[in-house]
């Protein structure tokens, strides 16, 4: 994992904490920040998990985002052949974005045919979807042999679990911070529990990977490497890893 090493510096770390205060009311700085550290991850990955030695990058590949939104990770994305999916036509249209390949699908049951891509990744969005193993279960069916597959999400009792209901209310309960910020602000939150905000655990997302046999990887997303220990050590990882990544290698 050497490259992958190389980038998660604590500068990055705190770069990206930063951004996550723009989510709400200036999502683009947010999004597309996050849209090219995502890059930069998935080509790190890439070197040290399925490209052959001497491999140039992720150009000309395959690239399926899964839960893509507006697109802002297309331009990230834009000398490879991607493929945002969504579910959801406001999302689609809510950046005006255009002039990027989008389909409209559901991640559970994604509209293509086995080993279609070189790369399946989602980010950021198993927390939000009910059924999100069979959403992973579908990635892998989509990705090339020896492709990389990458998952990650918000662990629920980590400090981001409630996303912006707070960083300590969905620890009383995601009802309780849901009724609360609903009570301080006068609307219910952009993600609602139990509807589009559901309670994933790291242990939930490590025991599924390691079912698959395919697992590679498995890291805090937004820690520096020096930290990455954390995610060996149950119950402390739960409150410890804010966001997992869940990286395999399908069997070629």
């Amino acid at each position: 994992m050497h490259h992958t090493r190389r980038m998660a510096t604590l500068r990055r770390s705190l770069r990206l904490l930063r951004s996550f205060s723009y989510e709400q009311f200036r999502p683009r700085v947010f999004y597309s920040s996050l849209a090219r550290d995502t890059r930069v991850l998935i080509d790190a990955l890439s070197h040290d998990i399925c490209l052959p030695a001497g491999t140039p990058g992720l150009r000309g590949a395959s690239v399926l985002d899964v839960g893509g939104g507006p697109g802002y990770f297309a331009e990230a994305f834009a000398d490879c052949f991607y493929v945002g999916l969504e579910p959801s036509v406001s999302e689609l249209s809510a950046a005006g974005i255009t002039s990027f390949g989008s389909v409209r699908g559901d991640g559970a049951a994604l509209p293509f045919a086995d080993d279609s891509f070189d790369v399946v990744y989602s980010s950021n969005v198993a927390e939000h979807i009910p059924n999100w193993q069979a959403m992973g279960d579908e990635m892998l069916r989509v990705a090339k042999p020896g492709g990389l597959v990458v998952l990650s999400y918000t662990v629920w009792l980590g400090p981001f679990g409630g996303h912006e209901t707070g960083l300590w209310q969905h620890y009383v309960g995601g009802d309780y911070a849901r009724r609360r910020y609903a009570k301080v602000h006068g609307r219910d939150p952009k993600n609602i529990f139990g509807e589009s905000l559901f309670a994933v655990s790291a242990r939930e997302g490590i025991a599924w990977a390691e079912a698959t046999g395919q697992l590679a990887a498995a890291f805090p997303r937004y820690h520096p490497w020096w930290a990455w220990w954390l995610t060996r050590v149950p119950v402390v990882r739960e409150f410890a890893v804010s966001n997992l990544v869940l990286v395999l290698r399908k069997d070629g």
